[in-house]
This record gives structure tokens, sequence and C-alpha cells, in this order.
């Protein structure tokens, strides 16, 4: 049995810590990509039918998964699933819930420090009367580890150690630290947010130039808010807004299970989740929509926004436009903008602390401090990868390579793959009449038995036809030729982009084969040799863990021998 007895302080702190689970640098930085890149409108009603039909379940199940845990000590997935399925694998599948907070934030907390670095630069004026390509060099600059903005050597590492410093600090608080960070930074977050989003609404053409003469922020509302009912007949957007939903509820990580493991038995799970979830909508849908976006098209116009959008505007293009502001009111918004990145970041980089711990503090009864500074230590040993190289340019090309493969890897599929399972056991061998009580037990609100039968097939079913979606990728996406090429006898033609194809390199491979430039070889022979060490530390990580948690399950079975003697 587990001494862990830790317990949230209020409810209050315990939505609020969910909430900052949830509303990470996805919420303003991911979201408005993933609309632009998917045709603004045409991605709206996808992405809220996955949230009824995903997100709200996926958040029932992991809560009651959760709760049901925590009743018998158990604060880590490995555990939470062993209890409930009989099958010995199922623990396995579990490490999915460690091993993907480990991996992501071992980029996360990097992306992290720059808003921190950010924040630095914005009050001492760093940015005032820079050009737009002045703002951009100057990220370039930063993630350039051999160079300085600051005159501190090695600034990208020396500010990432800072803020892994600070996340393993509070996280050796316990739940209070993190209750009270949630406390403080959410509130933050949505202050800084509203005061971003009301210019957004109130810019208008006042920021329209000679060289931008058709700029205006409302195109870009527009753009974001104008359904197309086309868009349901897409495959291609309905998986951009299952992959967005995934990643802003953060679901599929364990962290949800770790955070309700630690309720009583009979608080209310249905109620706060639902409130922890559209909390996090109203973030990403409400501010995150008004901010970049919006901002962006009133002084580059919507056309300049629909080719350049990516996730370094945030760094690269949102300084330049805050310049504008005037010299005070820049600085301002810079601090404000930069600060609710870091707000949001670090409350959900803490969450990703948890699963450790839990596991540590339950299985091998570390005490808060060291199974903190653990988690710390891991996280810098396999994050430093993607600070050192998170940039490789050979002959004007620009790879991101290791943060890349972490944020397919760990950041996508594992999120698909273990949603997937904890449907599958929630729903199939737990059992829906059990989960449906555990679900409803001290519930305030009254759930529909709609979404019982949602949660039962509707939600299993999407999560596996997204896996194997991506698992047997046809060539072009086209699934529609795949299916006539395999009943006409000329088999299945995957796509570079499949999972199966990916694991083998074979995009690349083809590209090198077809190069004749010597050095456009050796370009994509070290990308290989980067992609693979890569995916070898993620292995390892893996397997690391699923050693630790096998030496874990054979502590309990000794430990149950000798009470039994």
């Amino acid at each position: 049995m587990s001494t862990n007895k830790e317990a949230w302080g209020s409810r209050i702190g315990l939505i609020l810590a969910m909430a900052g689970n949830a509303v990470g640098l996805g919420n303003f930085l991911r979201f408005p990509v993933q609309a632009v890149q998917n045709g603004g409108g045409a991605f709206i009603i996808p992405y809220l039918v996955c949230f009824v039909l995903m997100g709200i379940p996926i958040l029932w199940i992991e809560w009651s998964m959760g709760r049901f845990g925590g009743k018998g000590g158990n604060h880590s997935t490995p555990f939470i699933l062993d209890t409930m399925g009989k099958a010995r694998f199922w623990k396995y599948f579990g490490v999915f819930g460690i091993f993907t907070n480990i991996a992501v934030a071992s980029y996360y907390c990097y992306i992290e420090s720059w808003t921190m670095s950010y924040v630095f630069h914005s009050i001492s004026g760093t940015f005032t009367g820079m050009e737009q390509g002045a703002v951009a060099d100057f990220f370039n600059t930063y993630l350039t580890i051999g160079k300085s903005t600051t005159g501190i050597p090695y600034e990208a590492v020396v500010f990432y150690v800072i803020c892994l410093a600070l996340n393993t600090y509070i996280l050796s608080r316990g739940l209070k630290g993190v209750e009270r960070a949630a406390k403080i930074g959410v509130p933050m977050l949505l202050i800084f947010g509203a005061f971003l989003a009301f210019r957004g609404l109130t810019l208008g053409t006042d920021g329209a130039s000679a060289m931008h003469p058709d700029a205006n922020a409302w195109d870009g509302l527009n753009f974001l808010w104008t359904p197309q009912f086309d868009s349901l007949s897409n495959p291609t957007v309905w998986l951009a807004a299952a992959g967005q939903m995934f990643f802003t509820l953060s679901v599929g990580m364990g962290t949800v299970h770790c955070y309700a493991s630690y309720i009583k038995s009979k608080d209310d799970i249905a109620l706060n989740a639902v409130s922890a979830g559209f909390m996090n909508e109203f973030v990403e849908v409400v501010l995150g929509s008004l901010i970049v976006i919006p901002i962006a098209a009133g002084y580059l116009g919507i056309d300049w926004v629909k080719e350049n959008a990516g996730f370094g505007m945030a760094f690269q293009t949102m300084p330049y436009l805050f310049d504008q502001w005037g010299s005070v009111i820049s600085n301002l918004a810079g601090v404000f903008w930069f600060g609710l990145l870091f707000f949001a970041g670090i409350t959900s980089s803490l969450a990703m602390g948890t699963p450790w711990m839990g596991f540590m503090q339950d299985e091998f009864s570390f005490s808060r401090k060291s199974a903190a500074w653990s988690f710390g230590l891991i996280i810098l040993m396999f994050g430093l990868p993607t600070v050192l190289i998170y940039q490789v340019a050979t002959n004007g090309v620009v790879d991101q390579i290791f943060f890349n493969e972490y944020d397919y890897w760990a950041g996508t599929m594992s999120l698909v793959v273990f949603a997937t399972a904890e449907a599958v056991l929630f729903a199939w061998i737990f059992g829906m009449k059990r989960g449906w009580a555990e679900l409803l037990s001290g519930s305030d609100m009254k759930v529909p038995v709609f979404f019982k039968y949602v949660m039962m097939y509707v939600t299993p079913l999407l999560l596996m036809a997204v896996f194997f979606g991506s698992l047997f990728l046809p060539q072009g996406g086209d699934w529609a030729s795949a299916f006539s090429g395999l009943f006409s006898g000329n088999g299945w033609q995957l796509d570079n982009n499949s999972i199966i194809l990916m694991l083998q390199n074979t995009g690349l491979k083809e590209t090198m084969a077809a190069a004749t430039n010597p050095e456009e070889i050796a370009r994509l022979t070290q990308k290989i040799n980067y992609v693979n060490a890569a995916r070898g530390l993620l292995v390892s990580l893996f397997l690391g863990i699923s050693i630790l948690v096998y030496i874990a399950y054979l502590k309990r079975q000794k430990n149950l021998k000798t009470e039994k003697i």
C-alpha cells in the first residue's frame, strides 16, 4: 500500500490545476496555426464535433479511471490501468502515461524557457524600434547556442536550466505547490489574454500601411469564424481537428489520471471534468483566436497570415507588431503576451511531472523532493539534445530533427495509442456499467445517457480509426484509390507519412537516392542518423520505464506473499 497521502486543498484549486494542465502553449500557438492551415472556418465545425464526441468523453474516462485507481493508493497510470483489467499487459500500456510526459516535457520546457527569456527582453525594451526582419533574426540568433543576445554565454541553455529548475522546485512542494501555481498562473493568463484579445477585437484597419493597405483585423476574425460546411467531408480536416483536440485537452498523457487519483472517493468528477474542459475551450477558441491571427491580419493582411502562419509567429512576428503600439504599450504588451505563454506553459509542464512523481512515491518510497529532482534530472538528460541540436542548418536547409521526432512520436502518436487503449479498457474490459456508475458517483450534474453510448462505441471506434488511419495511411491520402487498388489486386500503396514507412525512413531514403549533389547526400545521411538517435533515446526511455514498472510489480508480488505469511 502506498504511503503517499497527498490531497488537493480545495475544489477550485483542483479545477484550476486541471485547467492549467489543459491550457498550454498549444492553445495560443498551435490552435490558430492549425485553424489557418486547415481553412479557418472550415476547421471549426469538425473541431467542435471532436470536442463533444471525443474530448468530453475521454476527460470523463480519465477522471473516472484516476479516481478509481486512487482508491487503491495508485497515482500513476501503470497500476491504475492494472487495477481495471485482469490481464498483466495493461500495466505496460500504462507506461505511456509516464513516458509521454517525460518525452514531451523534454522539449516543452525548452519552448517554455523561450517565453521566460522573451519576458526579460520585453521588459528591457530589446525589441523597441526593431524592423520585422530584425525581430525574426533575433529569434534565430537566440536558438543558435553559440551566440548570445544578452552577453550571457550559452543563453538559451541557461534559460532552459532556470526554467527546468523552477518547475522542479514547485513540484518538490507537492500538490500544494502545483495548486498554488495554478491559482496564480491561470488567472494571470486570463487577464493578460483578455487585454490582448480586446486589442485584437478593436484594431480594425488602424494597422493598415502603405505596404499593407488592405490590412484589417476583422478579416482575420471572419476567416476563423465563418463556418464552411464542405469541410465535413474532408478527412484531412477531421484528422487535424482530432489531433488538436488531444493536444489541447492533454488527454492520453496520464496527467488527468494522476490529478484525479488524489481526490476523495465521493468527490464530484463529472462536473469537474466538464468545468476544466470548457475553461480550456474558452481560452483556446475565444482568447486563442482573438490574439495572433487578428493582430497579424490587422498589420500585415490576411493573405500574409495564410502564407506565413506557423509556430514561430509568436516569437518572430508578434514583438514587431506590438512595437507599432508605442514604446510603453509595446513593452507592456510583450510582457503580457510572453507572460501569458509562460503561465500557460508552466501550469502544463508541472502536470507532466506528477505521473512520474506519483509512480516513484508509490512504488519506490521516494520523498516528494527526491521524486521531483529525479524528474528534473531525467528531463535535463533527454531535453538537452533538443536544446543543443534544436536546429541543424546545412546548405541553407534547416532541420529541427530531435524536436520534430519527440513531438511526433511522444506528443502525437503516443497520445493516440494510449487514449485508444484506455477507452477500450474502460468501456469494454472494465465494463461500461461499472464505468458509468464510477463516473456518476458523487456527481453534482446529471450526465446525459447519450454519452454512455458515445463512450462505449463512438469514442473507442473513432480513436481506432485515427490510429489505424495513421498506421496505414494510403499514398497521397487517397483512401478511395487505395481500396480500389486493394480489391483489384494491386495492393495497398502506403504513403511515406504513414507510421509504417516513417519508421523505415522511406521518404528520406528515396530523397537521398534521387540526390546527385554530394553535399545534399551528406545532409540527408546526417539527418537519418539524427532521426535514428532521437528515436533510440525515446525507445530507451520507454524500455527503462517498463523495466521500473516490472520491478515495481515484483515488489508488489513479494509484499503480497509476505502479507499472506
